[in-house]
């Protein structure tokens, strides 16, 4: 059995997951989850309680969470060179964080039209989307990257955060966007997880339509 084991559905947040875990070169086991009764019903939920994927087991232990997981293997498997170095760990869990917290809430809210009053912005704990937007695009238009010149595991959740958003519409189309994510792209483990996932998808596709 594989010391790594992941939980997934090639829908969903996994796809963060992977890409971390492909970052990493470790071997694992994937372990498809299908929404509905497999993702709600009591044997996943031994897993994440919350009936939600991704998750990983590590040792026999369990992280949920996509950031906890980027965070986690980069620690996990520093021969990948993923986690941050002293100079870096303020940049590396400020933006990590920004974008587990700010960025994803004002995403949510946008989609969902969610608009708070002006006198009651502060109980969001990140006022407006566009400040939010503007935070982050103003440090990755002077960063290659979120701790400067050198990809970390931040910039899997980050990067996942800006590559979603402007792919789906829910980031504007801003210069540094573009650039940051255009730079992940061509990673090489962004392209084998995507590849996975892609054909996942297209394989579930093929089975819907053939039943």
């Amino acid at each position: 059995m594989a010391e790594l084991i992941f939980y997934t559905n090639p829908m969903s947040r996994g796809q963060i997951a992977r890409w971390m875990i492909e970052e990493t070169g470790a071997p694992y086991e994937q372990r498809l989850v299908e929404y509905g009764e497999a993702m709600k019903g009591p044997e996943y939920r031994s897993v994440n309680p919350m009936g939600k994927v991704p998750a990983i087991v590590h040792d026999g232990r369990t992280v949920t969470e996509c950031a906890a997981i980027c965070a986690y293997l980069a620690e996990a498997f520093p021969e990948a060179g993923l986690a941050p170095i002293a100079a870096e760990r303020a940049d590396y869990y400020r933006w990590l964080f920004f974008a587990a917290g700010p960025l994803e809430q004002a995403i949510i809210n946008r989609s969902m039209g969610w608009e708070a009053p002006e006198d009651k912005q502060a109980m969001l704990g990140y006022g407006q989307f566009e400040l939010v937007v503007d935070v982050l695009a103003g440090w990755l238009d002077n960063h290659d990257y979120v701790c400067g010149e050198r990809f970390t595991a931040a910039d899997v959740y980050v990067g996942a955060q800006v590559d979603w958003g402007l792919a789906f519409g829910s980031l504007p189309a801003n210069p540094a966007f573009e650039a940051y994510a255009a730079r992940l792209r061509e990673r090489p483990a962004y392209l084998r997880a995507k590849a996975i996932d892609n054909e996942l998808i297209a394989a579930a596709q093929a089975a819907s339509t053939d039943a």
